[in-house]
Formats: structure tokens, C-alpha cells, sequence
């Protein structure tokens, strides 16, 4: 196989859920489009990652150089809520079901021993200053119902600190053992943001 094509299908291998098959497959239908794809692509992703940064108040991606993100500038979702999630995939399914109008905290992961994810790996260090800053009354996590989620969620928890006067709580029914925000439907994630309950 030519080192250049088989570069190329390593690199969509390595994408999220992509795999040796997936990236074969993207590669090859690149190379063979007629119609200017793979340009188009390659220019959006050099543009994307040249002008595109976090927000580094809340980590959801936005334009570089304009400071603070849509969510964190829109003054309408200061309502004193703050959705705890671990990526901005979690954001997106969020707002596509419009359940939430507060304010989001992306931290980056979960904590896990078995994959080498230590508290500093997360994006947890500036909490307690938005608790203070933004007036926050209620931190609701919307992370994964596993076993990592749920150590991250006592530990972010034990960070903040008891004393706080800030309400806790969690997405409730709907939300499987094991399951990530990405599988639900817009019904399901109602009823989880509806009945969340207080930790």
C-alpha cells in the first residue's frame, strides 16, 4: 500500500469510534471524490484548529481571540444553574433538546486510574471561583452512569467543599447504569433533567 494512503487511513483510525475499517473507508472515499471533498475538508480543519479555541471559562470550543463563549457572553443564562458535563458532544445534546437554559462547565474526561486520568487532566480547578463569580445556586452533572462518572462527580463534589451553600444533584430517571448522554433521545433526557435529585 502506498505510505501515504496508509498514513492517511491510520490518522481517521485513531478518530472517536472510526476504527481500521471506518478510516479505510473515509480515506479511500476522499481520494476517489471528484468534487473537491478532501480540499474542502482539509482546509476546514486547518481553519478550525488555527481559529478555534476553548473558552477558558467554561471549555466549550469558540472563536480564538474572542474571549469568553455564546453560553458564557449570554447574560439570559446567568440564572444560577451550572451543568456539570465531561465534553462539548455533551453540550450539543444538551441544546438540541432544550432542556437546559443555564450554563455549562466542560471538564475534559473522567477520572480513571485505569487510563491515567488524574484530577490536574481534568478542567475543575476554576469551580469554585465561577460558583463565586457567577452567583451559582445549583450544580447539576449530566456526566456518564458509570463508575468513573460517578468518582469524578465526588470528587469535583469534595473540591467545592460541604460548606458550600450550592445544591447538588444529578440527572435522574431515564439515564441507564452505563449510559452516556449521546444514546438518548430528546424524551428521555426531559425526563432526566426534570426528575434530577438533589446529592
Amino acid at each position: 500500500m502506498n505510505p501515504k494512503i496508509e498514513k492517511l487511513i491510520k490518522l481517521f483510525a485513531k478518530l472517536p469510534r472510526v476504527g481500521n475499517r471506518g478510516g479505510q473507508r473515509i480515506a479511500l472515499a476522499l481520494l476517489q471524490d471528484k468534487t473537491g471533498r478532501g480540499a474542502a475538508l482539509a482546509n476546514a480543519i486547518i481553519d478550525a484548529t488555527e481559529n478555534i479555541a476553548p473558552c477558558p471559562t467554561c471549555g466549550v470550543l469558540t472563536d480564538r481571540g474572542t474571549g469568553a463563549c455564546e453560553f458564557c457572553r449570554d447574560m439570559s443564562r446567568q440564572n444560577g444553574q451550572l451543568c456539570v458535563v465531561r465534553d462539548l458532544s455533551d453540550v450539543w445534546v444538551l441544546e438540541k433538546s432544550s432542556v437546559f437554559q443555564g450554563r455549562y462547565h466542560i471538564i475534559g474526561g473522567l477520572l480513571s486510574g485505569a487510563a491515567g486520568v488524574l484530577p490536574q487532566d481534568l478542567h475543575i480547578s476554576n469551580l469554585a471561583q465561577r460558583i463565586e463569580n457567577e452567583k451559582i445556586t445549583e450544580i447539576i452533572f449530566a456526566l456518564p452512569n458509570t463508575v468513573e462518572g460517578k468518582t469524578t462527580q465526588h470528587y469535583i463534589m469534595s473540591v467545592i467543599g460541604e460548606d458550600t451553600s450550592v445544591v447538588f444533584s444529578e440527572l435522574a430517571s431515564g439515564v441507564p447504569l452505563g449510559g452516556d448522554l449521546d444514546y438518548l433521545d430528546d424524551g428521555t433526557l426531559t425526563l432526566a433533567f426534570g426528575g434530577r435529585k438533589s446529592l
